[in-house]
């Protein structure tokens, strides 16, 4: 397979001798002090790996198959086909990525409740025969255009607060008559998938899920299915903690219904799991205006001692670059005043604003507690899904030994 060193398009550093993280941002903002300033993602993939020794060490039965669609960097990609993992994709730029960093056909999952009919013919071109499917129009077009096509049905596991769930997937009780239609069609399903969403808290989500899967299994053997595949989705958010309560909620249920000499295989498709804390990314500041609390908008010279001081700072990035997921309404992280920009003299603290360039409504980031100046520089952490890392200027620092 293809690795770090075949001509990437980033920095690549490795940490030696006591050299950290903050380090390496602190020289690169550095550098960018006496240059354009532009912003500027670092990536530790050291967490990248050790997500993945958590993983093995909580999960060992379930093969994760990573989600592409959380964080497409080349370098987590090859790390984590290094590392044996697979990969879920949901287009043929995807599935051209992952083949790109070496990743075998047999290693790729074709997610998506619906994908267009070109993407599906490129996927039977290509070799991907494990697909992804939840509604009888899709089962016609995948007989259509990849006859050959290994079929998992992704059953809804919905409930009152997962909206994701009730918008894909199929109900349980619509399960046959897809199946039938599957057989009609000469189709081959070969197992089951489901979706938690990563805002659902409660562990016995899987639990349930774990049950419906079991039942569609059996609708699917009686129809002459060889059943061999369960895919507990995604929903894993990176915490250990989070992960353990997961793995202790469903191993009996596992073990009962989908036994080690039953020959099925179970994967999972973390995503957000491997890289929402690998990633930093760092803006500076290129702006400040002050207002009046009361919305006048009047400018310091015109503001009387009597009036409250606001304080919009101005990134170099926004919404319409790194910071899109929040149009998709992903979390925006508190952002931290680099330490090198803290003043060290005690001064006032007004209420504050963070925008992007755009002059959007919609760029505005969470606001922050304290003076700050042009050129100073902002940090988010834990930025490895919210925000779009498809930038030229990417920084990454891989772990080695």
């Amino acid at each position: 397979m293809k690795g770090l060193s075949d001509e990437p398009n980033y920095t690549i550093d490795v940490l030696e001798g006591g050299v950290t993280l903050d380090d390496v941002i602190d020289d690169r903002i550095y550098e960018q002090a006496l240059a354009e300033k532009s912003a500027f993602f670092v990536a530790d993939l050291g967490v990248v790996m050790r997500q993945h020794v958590l993983w093995q060490t909580h999960m060992a039965r379930v093969r994760p198959f990573y989600a592409l669609r959380c964080n497409s960097s080349p370098a987590v990609v090859q790390v984590l086909a290094a590392l044996g993992t697979g990969f879920v994709c949901v287009n043929k730029n995807e599935v051209a990525l992952a083949q790109n960093c070496g990743v075998e056909p047999e290693n790729i999952i074709y997610g998506g409740a619906y994908k267009q009919l070109s993407h599906i013919k490129h996927a039977a071109k290509t070799g991907v025969d494990l697909l992804v499917c939840d509604n009888e129009m899709e089962l016609r077009k995948i007989a259509r255009c990849h006859p050959d096509a290994r079929l998992l049905l992704q059953v809804a596991t919905a409930g009152p607060q997962e909206e994701m769930s009730m918008t894909f997937g199929c109900p349980l009780k619509s399960c046959r008559h897809l199946l039938q239609c599957a057989k009609l069609l000469g189709l081959q399903v070969v197992g089951v998938k489901f979706h938690v969403p990563v805002a659902c808290s409660n562990p016995q989500a899987y639990c349930h899920a774990v049950s419906d899967a079991h039942c569609v299994f059996d609708m699917g053997k009686e129809l002459g299915f060889d059943m061999k595949v369960l895919n507990i989705g995604g929903g894993f958010s990176g915490s250990k903690f989070q992960l353990e309560q997961i793995e202790a909620a469903i191993r009996p249920l596992l073990d009962i219904y989908f036994p080690p000499l039953s020959g099925v295989h179970i994967m999972a498709e973390p995503g957000s799991y491997y890289v929402s804390s690998s990633f930093t990314l760092a803006v500076s500041i290129i702006g400040k205006e002050v207002v009046c609390r009361d919305g006048r908008g009047r400018h310091p010279g015109e503001m009387s001692p009597k009036d409250k001081p606001e304080f919009l700072y101005y990134m170099n990035e926004g919404v319409y670059g790194p910071f899109a997921g929040k149009l998709l309404e992903n979390t925006i992280l508190d952002p931290l005043v680099h330490k090198k920009s803290l003043r060290v003299e005690e001064e006032a603290v007004f209420p504050s604003s963070l925008w992007g360039p755009s002059c959007d409504r919609l760029d505005q980031k969470p606001p922050v507690y304290c003076v700050i100046t042009a050129d100073d520089w902002y940090e988010m952490q834990e930025a490895g899904i919210t925000l779009d890392t498809n930038m030229k200027n990417l920084l990454l620092v891989p772990y080695c030994l």
